[in-house]
């Protein structure tokens, strides 16, 4: 645990002061990131006009040493060793003398558009990080290059075209000299606004010094020695601790309390009433957690998840579509569906159900808070996924402007889409804002457990129907459930060239507190599709994998990674007895996976055991190679655990699960060998940590279906359900 004199409350702001006490010791770079493209702006740090320079990606210093930004959050994914080297690839660093620090929480300046001409934001989510910075940091990197070129080309007297780079070197090949990134600090000349670089005249990738070829991440010796700094590590003077009891039914308020009683123990400094629950601060966590435990809290009856039961409900749900009462929205299509399904030779019909899932962040929520005896500003530690946007809410929660707020950003133990809302973070700010003084907001497994925020449950109708020859003519799919957006990703089929389709969802709401999870609505999505694609391919004769192949027959690099897995498992070849295999495809932002799941069923039990899992992945460049394989593995190990275990239960409004006990996740005894092969590709990055989860479901499904003869379509595949499908 880091020590108060550790903490530097202004380490990660960029203030003019803080940048010009480096005055005299190098140059430094900063990055404007427009609707329009990368503006680069840097001086020299001994030219006063620095007061200008309203940001920086890179310092280089007159010794050579490198330092370079990181806006992304680094939750254990690599994003912070990823983005800083592409930046280092295109101005040629030499990567050993990089270091690397978390950007300034300046979104205008460090964040990215999610559509052009929208405001920049510093959002870590949907694998976007590599996949959304890239050409821009590329060019970042390329127009440092280009400055340094122009110095050297003036301070020689030698046209640029003469000089090239090699790493961290400035050379002139006709007269054999050679010159250092750090001794061109010493004498170069910033001017205000960069020479503009094209992507013409970005590095080809055969000539790649860094992408492409796998670095030691950054965050790792930090981890394993215990110096990275978590929130949970921050200690400041006269810090006070805070927990909170929430109401057990989301949604419902705060009515009474035995406020005297509380107050009056030992160690508590006071208790603060927030809508949802009721706070307590005190000078341990031991006394604070005992305060907790003495409550006796009243809530209000009147929340709309009250008499919420998750499994009437869902079974409810398969009355939804086509009723009166549906309310369907139309989320895309092609042709006439209804139609084709008419006049389809042969239709099929089937319902898939997917329960709650709770985000298991190995690192439970927390932050640390700081608001000034005024009340006119605040520091915040916190890992956030969105730390423009914690940000954001804290300055909202204290009513001051964004820039009264500092945010320290610290690495996260975990986010899975959890760590993008700011719930806590606000939390945190109000605890701090009634007693002036720094307190660490703590969450236990059970709060987050009780009031999490799920993915929601749902139910996928699907029909499908084929023509004389067995081709797939019509589909039609409707999803039904709560979360709005979050139930849509991955229904689409982009990839199976099926002439009439007609997608839709049917919202429903129950006043749960629902949240993106790794892949959002891939899982499921997912899983009924290729589960349904499985059934019809058994129907009509054909083996899964040559169905999907002429299902894929427009696109090829789909089927170019269908093919390379199915390589890869040796499909149709011998299987050890007692297992079968099973395929599915998917794609998730931008990235193409295809998956074969090795199980065996033990009837008695019901327990699924996944032996073996191939994975084949198209996601265009890979940056960082060994990471992704690694980033891989854990979409596969999550995956699996999501299909095979948890699942999240409601009765009379209340979450059922507590903890790990009950809440059981995938084990090291239940992980299958897993094998990952990217497919070769000079296309741009595309999201990659979420790419493999998504075939989970359905490979698993379809082997459970090849060796037994039976459907599973509800997720997960628990062992209760296993063993009254099989009897």
């Amino acid at each position: 645990m880091k020590t108060s004199e550790q903490i530097d409350p202004g380490a990660s702001t960029l203030s003019r002061r803080r940048f010009l006490k480096i005055a005299g010791t190098g140059i430094s770079f900063g990055v404007v990131l427009g609707a329009t493209g990368v503006q680069v702006f840097g001086a020299a740090e001994t030219n006063p006009a620095l007061e200008k320079v309203i940001g920086a990606w890179v310092r280089i210093d007159t010794q050579g040493g490198i330092l370079i930004y990181n806006p992304a959050a680094e939750m254990g994914q690599g994003s912070m060793t990823a983005l800083p080297l592409i930046i280092a690839e295109e101005m040629d660093a030499d990567w050993s003398k990089v270091r690397i620090e978390h950007s300034p929480i300046e979104p205008d300046i460090y964040g990215r558009s999610w559509r052009p001409g929208g405001r920049g934001t510093m959002l870590t989510v949907g694998s976007q990080a590599v996949r959304g910075y890239f050409t821009k940091l590329r060019l970042a990197g390329a127009q440092i290059r280009r400055v340094l070129l122009d110095n050297v080309a003036r301070q020689w007297q030698v046209p640029v075209a003469e000089l090239t780079t090699e790493p961290s070197t400035v050379v002139h090949a006709a007269s054999g000299r050679r010159i250092s990134y750090g001794e061109i600090a010493a004498f170069a000349e910033v001017p205000p606004e960069l020479p503009a670089v094209g992507e013409s005249q970005l590095k080809a990738p055969g000539d790649f010094r860094l992408i492409g070829h796998s670095v030691p991440r950054h965050d790792i010796p930090a981890k394993t020695d215990g110096s990275a700094q978590f929130a949970i590590d921050v200690h400041l003077p006269g810090m006070l601790y805070g927990m909170i009891a929430r109401s057990p039914v989301h949604g419902g308020r705060l009515a009474a309390y035995n406020e005297a009683e509380i107050r009056a123990m030992p160690g508590i400094t006071t208790t603060v009433q927030l809508e949802h629950g009721i706070g307590v601060i005190g000078e341990s966590m031991e006394a604070v957690i005992k305060a907790r435990e003495a409550l006796d809290v009243e809530w209000t009856k009147d929340a709309p998840a009250e008499t919420f039961d998750s499994e009437a409900s869902l079974t409810g749900y398969s009355e939804i579509p086509g009723s009166d009462q549906m309310q369907a929205r139309k989320l895309s299509g092609q042709g006439d569906a209804t139609a084709a399904l008419q006049q389809a030779a042969k239709r099929y019909e089937a319902d898939f159900l997917a329960d709650h899932i709770y985000h298991a962040q190995m690192e439970p929520l927390n932050a640390v808070v700081s608001v000034n005896e005024a009340a006119a500003g605040a520091d915040v530690w916190v890992g956030t996924q969105s730390t423009s946007g914690a940000r954001s809410a804290a300055a909202q929660a204290l009513g001051v402007d964004f820039d009264r707020i500092t945010l320290h950003p610290c690495y996260l133990g975990g986010g899975f889409g959890r760590r993008s809302n700011s719930d806590y973070v606000v939390e945190a700010v109000h605890l701090s804002n009634a007693v002036k003084r720094p307190v660490k907001l703590m969450w236990t497994r059970e709060d987050d457990l009780q009031y999490g925020q799920f993915r929601p449950m749902c139910l996928q109708r699907l029909a499908a129907g084929v023509d004389e020859q067995g081709a797939v003519t019509a589909w039609t799919h409707c999803v039904v459930g709560d979360g709005g957006g979050l139930l849509a990703s991955g229904i689409q089929i982009p990839f199976y060239d099926i002439p009439h389709q007609h997608i839709e969802m049917c919202s429903v709401s129950h006043g749960l507190r629902l949240k993106h999870w790794r892949a959002v609505g891939h899982g499921f999505n997912k899983f009924a599709i290729e589960a349904f694609i499985d059934e019809i391919a058994a129907d009509q004769g054909l083996d899964p994998y040559q169905f999907r192949r002429r299902l894929m027959h427009n696109a090829p690099r789909a089927l170019n990674v269908l093919d390379t897995v199915a390589e890869m498992a040796d499909w149709g070849g011998a299987v050890p007895e007692g297992r079968a295999r099973g395929i599915a495809f998917g794609e998730r932002s931008g990235s193409l996976a295809a998956g074969v799941a090795e199980i065996s069923v033990d009837a008695s039990s019901g327990k699924i055991r996944a032996h073996r899992f191939w994975c084949a992945i198209d996601a265009g460049i890979i940056v960082q190679p060994h990471n992704a394989v690694a980033q891989s593995e854990g979409g596969i190990i999550n995956g699996l655990s999501s299909v095979l275990f948890e699942r999240i239960t409601v009765k009379d409004g209340k979450v059922q699960q507590s903890n790990y006990h009950d809440y059981p996740l995938l084990r090291m005894s239940d992980m299958p060998e897993v094998a990952v092969q990217f497919v070769a590709s000079e296309e741009p990055p595309m999201g990659l940590g979420e790419a493999s989860l998504p075939v989970t479901g359905g490979a698993v499904a379809n082997a459970f279906a090849a060796l037994t003869g039976k459907r599973l379509r509800h997720l997960p595949f628990t062992a209760d359900r296993v063993r009254a499908l099989l009897g």
